[in-house]
C-alpha cells in the first residue's frame, strides 16, 4: 500500500509539476503558490510558532552561527518572508555591510518590511520582489545567500540552485535551511500524522485557512531528501555540500561553496 511519503517517487508529465500532490501546469505552479501565501502572510509567524512549538526559532539560530558573515559583508535572503534570518543577517554585516531581503511574493515581503523597519531594522537592509529562478543580482555580488523554507515552493529547484551560486562570490557559501526527511525511529509515523491532521486543523482555526496549510504539509513531503538536494546542489556547481540534520530530520541544513 502506497503511503504519504511514497508519493515523492510518482512519475509527472514533463510538462507539469507539483503542487502538494496534485499535478499542475508547469506555468500555472507561481501563481497557485503566491495565493498560498497571500492567503497565509498575516498568520505566518504565529502559525510558525504553533505549528513547530517554537524550535523554528532553534534551527533559525543554528543556521545563522553558519553563515560565516562578518562586518562589512554583503548576504542575500532568498524567499525571506517575515525577515527572521534577515534580522540576523543585519546584525552579522553590521552598519557597514547590506542585506537584500527577497520574496517573490509581495504579501509576505510587506509583512517582513513592516516588522523589520518595527524593530528598528532597516538601515542596512534593503527589500526587493525578486523570482529564485532569476535572481536580478549581478554575478559574484554577495559573500553569503541564505533561503529558509522557501526552496520547496519553487517550481524549478535546479534553476533557482544555479541562480544563488552565480550570485555568490568565490569563497561565499549558501546555506538551504528546508524541512527533510525523518531520520530518527519511528518519528516519521508521528510527524505524518502531525503534518497531516493536526497542522490543517490549526491551520482552520487560527488562521481559517486549513487548505493552505494542506499544501504546506504536502509540499514537505514532496520535498528532496537530504541526499537528493545535497547531489543538486553539487550538480550546481557548489563544492564541500554538507548536511546537518536538524530534530531527527524533520529539518536539515544544507551548506554548499562556491569555489
Amino acid at each position: 500500500m502506497a503511503t504519504d511519503t511514497d508519493k515523492t517517487t510518482t512519475e509527472q508529465d514533463p510538462g507539469t509539476t507539483h503542487f502538494g500532490y496534485k499535478q499542475v501546469p508547469v506555468e500555472e505552479k507561481q501563481e497557485k503558490v503566491k495565493g498560498v501565501f497571500d492567503s497565509v502572510a498575516k498568520n505566518y509567524d504565529i502559525m510558525n510558532d504553533l505549528m513547530s512549538m517554537g524550535v523554528h526559532r532553534l534551527w533559525k539560530k543554528f543556521t545563522l552561527e553558519q553563515t560565516g558573515l562578518r562586518e562589512g559583508m554583503t548576504a542575500l535572503d532568498v524567499a525571506g518572508g517575515t525577515g527572521d534570518i534577515t534580522k540576523g543577517l543585519s546584525k552579522q554585516v553590521g552598519k557597514t555591510g547590506h542585506v537584500f531581503l527577497t520574496d517573490i511574493n509581495e504579501s509576505m515581503l510587506e509583512v517582513g518590511r513592516d516588522r523589520l523597519l518595527d524593530a528598528g531594522i532597516g538601515g542596512n537592509v534593503s527589500f526587493q520582489t525578486e523570482n529564485a529562478e532569476e535572481l536580478s543580482f549581478d554575478d559574484e555580488t554577495f559573500d553569503c545567500v541564505t533561503i529558509a523554507f522557501g526552496l520547496r515552493n519553487v517550481t524549478d529547484k535546479d534553476k533557482a540552485l544555479r541562480s544563488m551560486y552565480r550570485v555568490l562570490k568565490p569563497g561565499g557559501r549558501l546555506l538551504v535551511l528546508e524541512f527533510s526527511k525523518p531520520v530518527a525511529p519511528g518519528l516519521g509515523t508521528v510527524y505524518d500524522a502531525y503534518s497531516f491532521k493536526l497542522l490543517p486543523l490549526i491551520g482552520k482555526l487560527v488562521a481559517n485557512d486549513a487548505e493552505s496549510y494542506q499544501y504546506l504539509a504536502e509540499s514537505i513531503r514532496m520535498h528532496p531528501d537530504q541526499d537528493t538536494l545535497k547531489g543538486m546542489m553539487t550538480e550546481a556547481g557548489f563544492e564541500r555540500v554538507r548536511y546537518h540534520n536538524l530534530t531527527g530530520g524533520i529539518v536539515a541544513l544544507h551548506r554548499g561553496f562556491k569555489i
